[in-house]
């Protein structure tokens, strides 16, 4: 690897492996470094959804439509990362009728295509599915597998000159009257790296690696439970219309379904602790939409933490902070060549790269254009060459541990 590269990024998630990619398409000498195996932070430890925006259109219009423009870019580009299966919001009996107008209205106002259903053209919809639905409207969600995006990114990436790391962990970063000047990354690396510009997107891990320039940022950190059941034959991705709560969302996978999720503040992303009701509250809500869950068996269960940011509010209700992304320019802390990107959700991960790309090129005077969203991701196509990707830089995260390497999707 290049012992000075132009920029460092730091983190191999999503968000990472996508910054390195439109960098390196740009023309930019860039090196990844992830502690771990790619993914293995929280873009693989997610529930898969890939937003068509509606869970979020009556809170934050300018959200939904990002994850909406988003959806479809990736739907172009992705191939089999991601798997078209459409969504349903479903209404039970006793659920709030107001919120299901505004949210069903709200959709239609930011452009998200909608279908209204009662609950019996609902049930025909989808076997099994709760005689205490009331009402539905199908909205164009779909499934992200996540390893597969995270590893085609970093291909991608490489094959226009990156150089990628797995477990290369950040040991320690020195900083100078100039911000940083130098880097020691161990692992896979073990070398001490001086770059000109370095992007923190490690996510909830965010607040360390500033730390270590001397730099703050301000994560709120959020873990959530999901577990995978075997459960085969559910078509769309189902919601419950309500407010955000435990255990609203089914997703499909093959042969199974991920169930959850929950909401618990935790003070660092490291280490914290899970609780037993967070499973069986995530199987009993997900049940009053689709009874069998509550007797299948569970293959797996692991827990996400969000990376989510509010540097004023660490303490708040954190269902409640927005899932928008922020880019921090640290020169007003005297760290002039350090950028940090938080926030944000997995399907708007391409948007997330191109504007923190967009802003360190600007520093750089860069002045190539972004191309991630017209170019296919390598391999997109080839689910086979995806799953060696994947293989070669970590193997499979557990949200899609039940399809990667399997044949399926």
């Amino acid at each position: 690897m290049s012992a000075d590269p132009t920029v460092l990024v730091i983190g191999g998630g999503a968000t990472g492996t996508g910054i390195a990619r439109d960098l390196a398409l740009r023309g930019v000498d860039v090196t990844l470094v992830e502690r771990g195996g790619l993914g293995s932070g929280t873009s693989g430890r997610s529930h898969g959804l890939l937003h068509s925006g509606a869970r979020y259109a009556e809170s934050d219009a300018s959200g939904a439509a990002e994850c909406l423009a988003e959806s479809r870019t990736l739907r172009e580009i992705a191939g089999a990362c991601v798997r078209e299966t459409g969504g349903l919001f479903v209404r039970l009996e006793g659920d709030d009728a107001a919120y299901f107008e505004t949210k069903l209205a709200a959709c239609e106002e930011t452009g998200i295509e909608t279908e209204r259903l009662d609950g019996d053209a609902a049930r025909d919809l989808v076997d099994g599915l709760s005689d205490a639905v009331v009402e539905a409207f199908r909205v164009p969600d779909g499934v992200v597998y996540p390893s597969r995006l995270v590893a085609a990114n970093a291909a991608d990436a490489a094959a226009h000159g990156a150089d990628v790391h797995p477990h290369a962990p950040v040991e320690a970063i020195e900083t100078g009257a100039d911000g940083i000047t130098a880097v020691d990354v161990g692992g896979s690396v073990d070398e001490h790296i001086e770059p000109t510009h370095v992007v923190n997107a490690t996510g909830a891990w965010a607040d360390r690696i500033a730390e270590m320039a001397g730099c703050t940022v301000g994560m709120a950190p959020s873990r959530g439970v999901m577990v995978s059941l075997e459960y085969d034959g559910l078509g769309p991705v189902l919601n419950r219309c309500r407010d955000p709560d435990d255990g609203d969302i089914v997703l499909p996978h093959e042969g199974e379904v991920v169930v959850g999720t929950t909401s618990v503040p935790v003070s660092t992303p490291e280490t914290y602790e899970t609780a037993e009701w967070e499973i069986e509250r995530s199987i009993e809500e997900c049940a009053a939409m689709l009874p069998a869950v509550a007797e299948a068996p569970e293959r797996r269960t692991w827990w996400g933490v969000r990376p989510l940011y509010e540097p004023d509010e660490a303490a708040a209700d954190r269902r409640g902070i927005s899932r928008g992304f922020t880019i921090l320019d640290h020169g007003d802390e005297g760290v002039s060549n350090l950028h940090s990107v938080v926030g944000g959700k997995l399907t708007t991960y391409r948007e997330m790269a191109e504007v923190t790309a967009d802003r360190v090129c600007e520093r750089l005077g860069v002045a190539e254009p972004c191309r991630t969203a017209e170019e296919p991701l390598v391999g997109a196509d080839d689910p086979s060459r995806l799953d060696a990707l994947v293989e070669q830089y970590g193997g499979p995260n557990p949200t899609d541990a039940g399809v990667v390497g399997t044949d399926g999707g």
